[in-house]
């Protein structure tokens, strides 16, 4: 058995073309028919391409110690999808998903006394811009912008409160907690978590043990130590990408280790 036909034997058990193997070896394809055919005698440097190309030792190949006749495993390459999802540098409000989200946060937290909607806005920003940093996305989209007491989000909220009022899936009451007058938002439906992916309920999870008993003036004043509120114009609307220049005091992330 001869060099020609072990070769022939490789590429026919491959499921190859001569234009394929001539093409990843590197030379004619006019040449790759003469050798395969022994019309020519190969040189080194064709014997080597070819070893590398079928992944076989070169002296065996010029020996004939191959075994042909026998199924071949063909390496294929694994193609590996980056993992990484790009930034979502403007996000957009998804109306049908912050009403989940709201759903989902109020049926938590909305009967906590301290829950009214200063300490709803801030508990939604804290959500978005926490998961901002950590995965270049917002989770309801909304767009908030700097007051005095803190971030609040737009008229996108306050449109997707009013339909869901008008669709009896909250209501929307007035209480006295202390001496201030409180507008609490309670829900009528239970959230369909379909629309959240697992790791943006257990981020809202996360976030509501963690600020959910603080009072509108202690999540007023976390906020206003946040960087995408400190860099904000008064009354304009805050940068998500301003969470990546944050300091260790409302950071949610490790900085990169120093190489």
């Amino acid at each position: 058995m001869n060099f020609a036909y072990t070769i022939k034997d490789l590429r026919d058990r491959a499921g190859l073309s001569q234009q394929e193997v001539a093409d990843n070896v590197g030379i004619a394809r006019a040449t790759y028919v003469k050798i395969e055919s022994d019309a020519r005698e190969p040189k080194l440097d064709e014997i080597r391409a070819i070893s590398r190309f079928y992944e076989v030792d070169t002296a065996d190949l010029i020996d004939d110690t191959i075994k042909v006749g026998e199924p071949m495993e063909v390496y294929t390459r694994e193609v590996v999808e980056p993992s990484i999802v790009p930034r979502d540098i403007d996000p957009k409000v998804n109306p049908d998903k912050l009403r989940q989200v709201l759903l989902y946060i109020l049926g938590k937290v909305g009967a906590k006394p301290n829950v009214g909607e200063t300490v709803l806005y801030k508990l939604l920003y804290f959500i978005d811009m926490d998961y901002y940093e950590k995965n270049g996305r917002s989770i309801t989209g909304l767009t908030y912008i700097r007051n005095h007491y803190g971030p609040s989000p737009t008229i996108d909220f306050r449109k997707v409160v009013e339909d869901m009022e008008h669709h009896h899936e909250l209501d929307i009451v007035e209480t006295k907690y202390f001496n201030n007058t409180q507008k609490k938002y309670l829900p009528s439906a239970m959230p369909d978590l379909e629309m959240l992916s697992a790791a943006e309920v257990k981020h809202i999870d996360e976030e509501l043990a963690r600020l959910s008993d603080k009072t509108a003036s202690e999540l007023s004043e976390y906020s206003h130590y946040d960087t995408p509120w400190l860099v904000a114009k008064k009354g304009g609307a805050i940068d998500y990408r301003s969470v990546f220049y944050r300091t260790s005091l409302t950071a949610v992330t490790e900085p990169d280790d120093e190489l």
